[in-house]
């Protein structure tokens, strides 16, 4: 990209009813509402020449604005808010509101330059938005399970049982929705049967793999750890040695590459060797599992990338 002196960025600010947006150089901020007909009227009213959109990661939120954006012509780059707070830090900028966040995120774009986004498609949201749903509705089961434990009176047991059956209902249709849309796509029939040709993942799994995480086969394995947030970050100073962590990335997919890790660290011919060692050295089980879920993942992302299905060997690319 462009020297930063040379770009025109827009930052924006997104939340479930209101869009700030701010510009650099020009400095000129926007509040608009983040109805569809309003995000719309305000993307045509834009000025000519912005090189690149910067908006936050905000769990689908982005999506419509990113869309409006890219038919527009102006490419779109989606980035992790940690990144941004980072930034914001780093500058001593410590207030905090969805116009100075606008702001912000323009610094950013104009700092890092990040590089525009692969925005998913409709079919890609709709399977999104379908997971995203199933977990919804497998929580609110989960939660009235619970109260039913804790209720003694039969007419209020009674609704809550009435409410899990609905709630049972409701997983069963999204999961038939899910399996359709699926199977009316023969690239991502495709990599479900590569990704659970894998021992230890399962449809679940692969499902989650294919809506939340599109990237998948398309980065390098230190790229897709980052930014599912299984990759460690160190933490030294001096001669000092820290513990090394992970941070941020997109919780769901983290939740069930855990559980993936959890199975294959018994049962997968691999990486059950690998969690055993990793005990056997004296890691910590929650360590040595966490280093299982990357290199799970290591593996998945380059089945996708070479479309081969799963070979009892370590895949290290």
């Amino acid at each position: 990209m462009s020297s930063s002196s040379s770009l025109t960025i827009l930052g924006i600010d997104i939340s479930k009813d209101w869009l700030d947006a701010h510009i650099l150089p020009g400095g000129r901020s926007w509040h608009i509402s983040a109805a569809p007909e309003c995000i719309s009227r305000w993307v045509k009213q834009l000025p000519d020449g912005i090189n690149l959109a910067v908006i936050e990661a905000s769990g689908g939120l982005q999506n419509l604005t990113a869309a409006t954006l890219s038919k527009a012509g102006i490419p779109v780059a989606i980035v992790n808010p940690k990144q941004v707070r980072d930034l914001a830090k780093a500058l001593g900028q410590r207030a905090k509101t969805d116009a100075i966040d606008a702001k912000m995120i323009a610094e950013f774009g104009l700092r890092v330059q990040p590089k525009p986004s692969q925005l998913p498609d409709q079919t890609q949201i709709l399977l999104a938005d379908l997971i995203k749903r199933r977990r919804q509705l497998v929580q609110a089961e989960v939660a009235e399970g619970n109260r039913l434990k804790r209720i003694q009176a039969k007419p209020v047991r009674r609704d809550i049982e009435v409410h899990i059956r609905w709630l049972e209902r409701r997983i069963t249709g999204i999961d038939k929705q899910i399996n359709e849309l699926i199977q009316d796509s023969p690239m991502w029939l495709a990599n479900e049967k590569l990704l659970t040709s894998v021992p230890g993942v399962g449809p679940r799994t692969a499902h989650v793999m294919l809506g939340e995480l599109s990237e998948l086969g398309k980065l390098s394995r230190r790229q897709i750890a980052a930014l599912v947030g299984v990759a460690p970050y160190n933490h030294d100073s001096g001669k000092s040695r820290g513990k090394r962590y992970v941070s941020g990335g997109r919780a769901p997919v983290r939740a069930v590459l855990y559980m993936a890790a959890l199975t294959a660290s018994r049962f997968n011919p691999v990486l059950s060797q690998f969690y055993r060692r990793l005990i056997e050295k004296g890691r910590p089980k929650k360590v040595a599992l966490t280093a299982v879920m990357r290199r799970l993942l290591t593996i998945l992302n380059a089945i996708i990338r070479d479309q081969n299905p799963w070979k009892s060997v370590s895949i290290n690319s």
